[in-house]
């Protein structure tokens, strides 16, 4: 059985990590004996990486053009790669599989909140991305009703799914019975390590993000809570212009920096509780992450959220409007003791729920 996996970018020789998520996943196939490729189309060159041979859109054309694979997996696909690669190539496979990771079939301006005011925003601009967008799931959903039968979907999430069919809006008999839910699985250090509720905590809440700038990602609303709770100390890790334009609180120390998961969980184990808001996301791994660590977490009372992670003892749930109304003390009280670890989001699952609707996608 072999695999060929289209990927806008892909970690390569020179220390690149981008989308290290499809890694994760080659590299398991790989460990379970699957052969697997990769075309990764950010590529100059044909490299190999553990074991798994990249190529490169030339290489590809020259070395593997007409060589038949089992399924093509397309992941987080865009107009530019995918698209004119599948429309020029596409007649040489039998099956197609599409994961859909997020922004790539969202109308950005509806689905993500409002820039905050010190982004730099043009009315052209915006005007610009409404129509890209548009023109991008009219395109998505006449090529996916056009090849529906030798199609399949896998989304992070069934809020995922439910943005898909809200905004691509296919005829529904282009999913029915082709389309799964598989959720992102955590890094591997999470679910070797534990929290260490024990160890001597400098913080009382710990947010991390790899980026802060973005507004869904709710640095304002940890500023706030801050703010509005002098008493406590605060960590923050991201990088971003934020507090150039926005008065940090005193009592929050920040890390400008993007972190490797080793300093992650050092960090988290300097403190007693997570606090991760977010306005909008797909899965949220990164909390994920942290609830598999064994971690106290308060996160954002939104539909994603309360799917990934509702049943979990260990997490409180904040409304994003009203969170100057919650008593921190007493949510934290009410879920220090009943944090544990969990194996949900284990790749040794997730990896084995998806590689098994794969290989059955294979064998219809």
């Amino acid at each position: 059985m072999i695999f060929l996996v289209l990927a806008a970018d892909y970690p390569n020789l020179k220390g690149g990590l981008s989308l290290a998520y499809i890694r994760t996943r080659c590299v398991y196939y790989k460990e379970q004996g699957v052969e697997v490729e990769v075309l990764n189309f950010s590529a100059d060159n044909n490299y190999e990486i553990d074991g798994i041979q990249v190529y490169s859109l030339s290489g590809y054309i020259e070395a593997a053009v007409n060589k038949k694979y089992d399924l093509i997996l397309s992941h987080a696909s865009n107009l530019r790669n995918h698209y004119r690669f599948l429309i020029k190539y596409g007649k040489n496979f039998s099956k197609i599989v599409f994961f859909y990771h997020g922004h790539e079939v969202l109308k950005t301006n509806k689905v993500y909140p409002k820039p905050y005011d010190f982004i730099k925003r043009s009315y052209l601009r915006d005007k610009v991305q409404d129509f890209y967008d548009d023109i991008k799931c009219m395109v998505w959903r006449r090529y996916i009703e056009k090849h529906y039968k030798k199609l399949y979907h896998i989304f992070v999430s069934n809020w995922m799914k439910n943005e898909f069919i809200r905004w691509v809006h296919p005829n529904s008999h282009c999913l029915a019975n082709r389309s799964y839910i598989v959720y992102n699985s955590v890094g591997r250090l999470f679910e070797k390590e534990q929290y260490d509720c024990w160890k001597e905590k400098k913080y009382d809440f710990v947010t991390i993000r790899s980026m802060l700038d973005g507004s869904k990602y709710a640095i304002d609303i940890v500023n706030d809570i801050a703010k509005l709770n002098p008493q406590k100390k605060f960590l923050l890790v991201g990088k971003g212009s934020f507090f150039n334009y926005i008065q940090k609180a005193d009592n929050l120390d920040w890390v400008d920096e993007r972190i490797s998961h080793q300093k992650m969980i050092e960090l988290l184990n300097s403190a007693k509780c997570a606090l991760m808001p977010t306005r909008t996301d797909a899965q949220g791994v990164m909390m994920c992450e942290m609830a598999t660590f064994g971690m106290p977490l308060i996160t954002s009372d939104i539909p994603v959220c309360h799917e990934v992670l509702d049943g979990w003892d260990g997490v409180a749930f904040i409304s994003n409007e009203n969170y100057k109304d919650c008593d921190f003390s007493v949510l934290y009280d009410g879920i220090k003791d009943v944090a544990e670890k969990k194996d949900v989001y284990f790749y040794s699952k997730v990896g084995k729920q998806e590689l098994e609707i794969l290989k059955g996608i294979v064998t219809v």
